[in-house]
């Protein structure tokens, strides 16, 4: 399908399709076309070219239908400011004609401490939870989730994997569409990448690595000649390059300078390491970057034919964030579209 606002296409020849039952990952940065993707699907906007269907039905002509079976998270939601969470809450239930209680769906989205609360008074982060609890009203057959994650502290962004999950081990079908790419990487089953209104990338998390533009690192150590390792690990077919870490080096993530500082947390509030407690490769160390993952058993096998033997090898693989700016990147210079 194609979407253009005068010469403009916000979505350009997209075909898109999710399995039912699967958590699907749509990417891309601001801009890119997700939100009028998503506009389209519900048949908000109608498309300038190609046809749509949402669990089989017709937007457009199945219109009642397929706001009865779907519940949507929307970017950037306004709530009625006068009006309490149970009452945003009644109202969905009531057009969809469930029985859903309002108590239950705002204990699971953390709000029920403030259900008879002015929806005006909510922060940023309650609102986005009182949507999230309106888009599971009639437990939907597909949960649209547009920016899920937006306002939401360690705790909510958490509540929101909880539920996506719960959503879909129930049969629910979940559309995930995000800029977070740490969190897309945790929840989904399946992804695709959406740049300039085009699909550039699509696939399991394994298949976008090993089709991705980007290296994979194996750092290897040894019990033997690190050179004569580096040597064999250079002539197996897919490896970019290799090379002895030297003792006390920065790893290749690091900075040559970093200044000691307190721990971060992650996502999920617990304490990680800072970066002055990194360990620099030893001196019996091979680094050899990759192609893609499935080089790995080869570049080990050259380096035991040549006598070496291996103590330990360890697999960096490219994440989401990586492989996202790798299409997106390539995509913007003109390279092919995957």
């Amino acid at each position: 399908m194609t979407k253009r606002y005068g010469p403009d296409a916000a979505v350009e020849d997209l075909s898109l399709s999710v399995e039912s039952g699967e958590i699907y990952g749509f990417l891309g940065p601001n801009g890119a076309g997700k939100s009028t993707t998503i506009n389209l699907l519900m048949d908000y906007v109608r498309p300038t070219e190609g046809s749509i269907r949402v669990l089989g039905l017709d937007p457009r002509a199945d219109v009642v239908d397929v706001h009865q079976r779907v519940g949507i998270l929307p970017d950037g939601f306004s709530v009625y400011e006068n009006r309490t969470a149970r009452d945003h809450l009644r109202l969905v239930i009531d057009t969809k004609g469930t029985d859903d209680h309002p108590e239950a769906l705002l204990e699971r989205v953390g709000l029920a401490e403030a259900i008879d609360d002015d929806a005006g008074s909510y922060s940023r982060g309650m609102r986005q939870r009182l949507a999230l609890a309106m888009a599971l009203v009639g437990e939907p057959d597909l949960l649209i989730l547009d920016e899920p994650f937006s306002g939401l502290d360690p705790h909510g962004v958490r509540t929101v994997r909880e539920i996506a999950h719960e959503e879909n081990e129930r049969g629910a079908t979940i559309f995930f569409s995000s800029h977070v790419l740490g969190q897309v990487e945790l929840v989904c089953d399946r992804m695709g990448i959406l740049h300039e209104g085009e699909l550039v990338a699509e696939g399991t998390l394994e298949e976008l690595r090993a089709e991705a533009p980007v290296t994979t690192e194996l750092e290897l150590v040894v019990d033997g000649d690190p050179e004569r390792a580096r040597r064999a690990a250079s002539g197996v077919s897919g490896v970019v390059d290799a090379s002895v870490a030297m003792a006390g080096a920065p790893s290749s993530d690091e900075s040559s300078s970093v200044e000691a500082g307190p721990p971060s947390a992650d996502v999920d509030g617990e304490p990680t390491p800072s970066a002055t407690t990194a360990t620099a490769p030893a001196a019996d160390t091979v680094v050899v970057r990759l192609e893609s993952t499935d080089r790995r058993e080869d570049v080990i096998a050259a380096v035991e034919e040549a006598g070496v033997a291996i103590r330990r090898a360890d697999l960096e693989e490219p994440s989401v964030e990586s492989i996202f700016v790798a299409q997106t990147e390539e995509a913007a210079d003109g390279g092919e579209l995957r």
